[in-house]
């Protein structure tokens, strides 16, 4: 006769609340140290999330002088009137201090659009099996052959535009399946390398590497698309991104039980307190009952709504820029590359604020939530009033500062519920709500390259007013139906024979 043996993974007692639970008698005292081996992993992780980022943004930046000179430009500018470089102390000189060499090309605002969305058909499509199968058969290998293929194919992207539009799009929808698999492959990592009381910090500073990828690529694309030619922007980081390849290869290993380098009470310390949420045994994905979960739901929708106005400040603040202040891209690359790095530092002070509150009693569910609302709701509010603001470069670099540098506080909400939930199957959860997310990338480069194609008056505001809207909603049902319990259909089922 058979039956089912539940094995709770919250047994035992601790300071920290739900299903951040063990045993404290097992787990030795450790204090978090820069130079611990964790903390490596996490930082050769930031630095894959770096060059990802950098990959990814790179033709939001580029794409100011790939259609430099065409007619298209004024089409962007919305309800506000372009304002003069003088404020600056330079010169509108963009269309003719370009390398004669680089190739201009004449797209119009819904094709840009089009050209940005591209890349995440692919990433949606690698995110969730990638995370599936990284817990199977390790990050090391998924995210390095991963980042390998990105590398290639961001270098033969200015090929691919010479070659024409559908040759582009199919580059960055092949691109995009690399990159998927990048961001969806590392989550399998902190299922045996983060500790409970550590993921936050450990998470975050992973994460915040896409944050000063950003900041990198559009600050130095606005320079080096002015001075050797927009191409450079995609083989210069290219070959960033081979060459890190190798220092991965190296130095990341999927588990500190591999890993040849760490300490003796290190690695007790990791095994011990994952014993009870990381089961030995390979168990198959209860999709019914996820299907039927509310808080997984909850995740998803409010990545969606959250990466939707990610994508907006991502790929569309340099040509916001460019059509208000109308300066050239070096002036663009340093307005829209400013932002960033404040959400840079945000989102490693963010990780370190939800494990202090975790220290001082409060409930897990709601650190996720807090953090979740701090990145989410102010953003969007600010987002929608600059639309209806008067632009002067103090106002509207201030708004666009402050939205931007909120926005991380959600790597440590629902960026990283799904580890809470359902710790044994985290990995191709965080990579299937993610996905989910990425479409809100595709629908958003799209719709408001339509936005701003069809009512070049208000076309801005439009933008937001739907930004608002629809982050809002996923907000909303992440605050009422969001948990941080580990859920029945995550918990460990043994089977034993009477």
């Amino acid at each position: 006769m058979a039956t089912m043996t539940e094995l709770s993974p919250t047994a035992g007692k601790t300071k920290y609340s739900q299903d951040t639970r063990v045993d404290e008698s097992l787990v030795p005292k450790k204090v978090l140290s820069f130079r611990s081996t964790r903390y490596g992993i996490a930082f050769m992780a930031h630095f894959c999330n770096f060059i990802l980022m950098a990959q990814y943004a790179a033709i939001n930046i580029s794409m100011v002088a790939m259609v430099n000179g065409t007619n298209h430009q004024s089409q962007f500018n919305g309800s506000t009137e372009s304002l003069p470089l003088d404020a600056l102390g330079g010169s509108n000189d963009a269309p003719n201090s370009l390398p004669a060499e680089a190739p201009v090309y004449d797209w119009s605002p819904q094709i840009q659009g089009i050209i940005f969305g591209s890349v995440n058909y692919g990433v949606m499509l690698t995110m969730a099996p990638s995370g599936y199968l990284a817990g199977r058969i390790g990050t090391k290998r998924v995210v390095g052959v991963s980042l390998v293929v990105s590398s290639l194919l961001i270098i033969f992207t200015p090929l691919a535009a010479d070659l024409g539009l559908a040759f582009l799009i199919a580059t960055r929808i092949v691109q995009g399946l690399a990159q998927g698999s990048i961001l969806g492959g590392q989550h399998a990592l902190w299922e045996r390398w983060g500790p409970p009381c550590e993921r936050s910090r450990l998470c975050t500073l992973a994460l915040s590497g896409m944050m000063l990828g950003t900041f990198t690529i559009i600050l130095l694309g606005g320079i080096i698309s002015q001075t050797l030619g927009w191409p450079f922007v995609f083989y210069i980081f290219g070959g960033i991104g081979f060459v890190y390849c190798l220092l991965w290869f190296v130095l990341v290993y999927d588990d500190p039980v591999s890993h040849p380098w760490i300490s003796v009470t290190e690695r007790e310390y990791i095994v011990s307190s994952l014993a009870q949420q990381v089961s030995p045994h390979k168990q198959p994905l209860p999709f019914k009952a996820m299907l039927r979960s509310l808080p997984l739901y909850a995740i998803c929708l409010c990545s969606f709504s959250h990466q939707w106005m990610i994508t907006i400040l991502t790929v569309y603040m340099p040509t916001y820029i460019s059509s208000v202040f109308n300066i050239n891209i070096r002036d663009n690359g340093f307005l829209s590359a400013f932002p960033f790095i404040i959400s840079w530092v945000t989102g490693i002070l963010g990780g370190q604020l939800a494990d202090f509150l975790l220290t001082k009693n409060f409930r897990l569910v709601t650190v996720r939530k807090i953090a979740t609302f701090l990145g989410n709701f102010p953003s969007s509010v600010l987002l929608v009033a600059l639309s209806y603001l008067t632009p002067d470069y103090v106002t509207t670099m201030t708004l666009l500062v402050v939205s931007c540098g909120l926005t991380p506080f959600c790597q440590s909400g629902i960026y990283i519920n799904a580890l809470d939930i359902a710790p044994r199957h985290s990995s191709f959860l965080m990579g299937a709500s993610r996905e989910f997310g990425y479409t809100a990338a595709i629908l958003a480069s799209t719709i408001s390259g339509f936005l701003l194609s069809q009512d070049p008056e208000f076309g801005w505001r439009n933008v937001f007013l739907l930004l608002f809207a629809i982050n809002l909603s996923g907000l909303i049902f992440y605050l009422i139906f969001g948990d941080a319990v580990v859920q029945d259909w995550a918990k460990d089922r043994k089977l034993t024979r009477l």
